[in-house]
């Protein structure tokens, strides 16, 4: 038997339309479930339609006018944990949070972590706060809204900080183009921007042994990395083929030899 909703879903260009179907009625059933399927049809993303997206396996609030997590950004996940076992504790803080999905994982994967986040865009910080504490989600630019009792306690700064340079926005899929800020994809003429500004910054926010965590492409890897060694970081970068994602590390202290390598 014809599934209509999937027929739908492939003429509209879904790609995976028996998936996307299955979340769709999941949401709703009977007559809610087509103003739903009108919304995806229309070209909105599908999780701005269901209201959340998935990320490491927890699901994350998002809306209209939100960046939508990617996949990729599990490598910002691991590295966050791997950096701060279970039987740690310490701070951690998301710039440029969107709907703070990495703070929102990682709070929930490590209770003992006090976890905080913070995006300049008052829609993405009204969204962080339905996923994280909301008195621990602050609008600010980079780390200007953070509380100064933070500063010099801070073990790891996390960011997916936009890294699309602007010549290649265009590129991008319809979906992102037409329905995420610009302002949380345009990372400047070569998308380092925002990195350079982080490395800039963050300094005296960081413990001594702290790190700051950055999502970053293979190609633009190497000028991320770049952008914290002028600063004083040690930098190695770290990619997980699966995800296509990439992440550069960098920590501190200040004054120690700045090195690169792959791992």
């Amino acid at each position: 038997m014809t599934d209509d909703v999937v027929t739908r879903l492939r003429a509209a260009g879904c790609v995976f339309a028996e998936e996307e179907a299955a979340l769709l009625r999941e949401a709703a059933d009977g007559a809610a479930l087509e103003p739903l399927l009108a919304r995806r049809l229309a070209g909105r993303p599908l999780e701005h339609v269901l209201g959340w997206a998935e990320l490491a396996g927890v699901r994350v609030a998002v809306g209209p006018g939100v960046f939508v997590p990617r996949q990729r950004s599990r490598v910002l996940v691991e590295t966050v944990l791997d950096l701060l076992p279970e039987e740690v504790s310490g701070v951690v803080v998301e710039v440029c949070c969107g709907a703070a999905a990495v703070a929102t994982v990682v709070a929930r994967a490590r209770p003992r972590l006090e976890v905080w986040a913070s995006d300049v865009d008052p829609t993405a910080v009204a969204t962080a706060r339905r996923n994280l504490a909301p008195d621990r989600v602050l609008r600010g630019d980079l780390l200007d809204g953070l509380p100064g009792a933070l500063r010099g306690r801070v073990d790891v700064v996390v960011a997916n900080a936009p890294y699309v340079p602007t010549g290649e926005l265009d590129l991008m899929p319809v979906e992102a183009r037409e329905h995420e800020p610009v302002h949380a994809l345009d990372g400047g003429p070569d998308g380092v921007d925002l990195h350079r500004r982080i490395a800039a910054e963050v300094g005296p926010w960081l413990r001594e042994s702290g790190a700051v965590v950055v999502e970053t492409s293979r190609r633009q890897a190497a000028a991320t990395a770049a952008a914290f060694a002028v600063h004083g970081f040690a930098t190695r970068r770290r990619h997980d083929p699966e995800i296509d994602g990439t992440a550069v590390v960098a920590t501190r202290p200040v004054g120690a030899t700045s090195t690169s390598c792959d791992a």
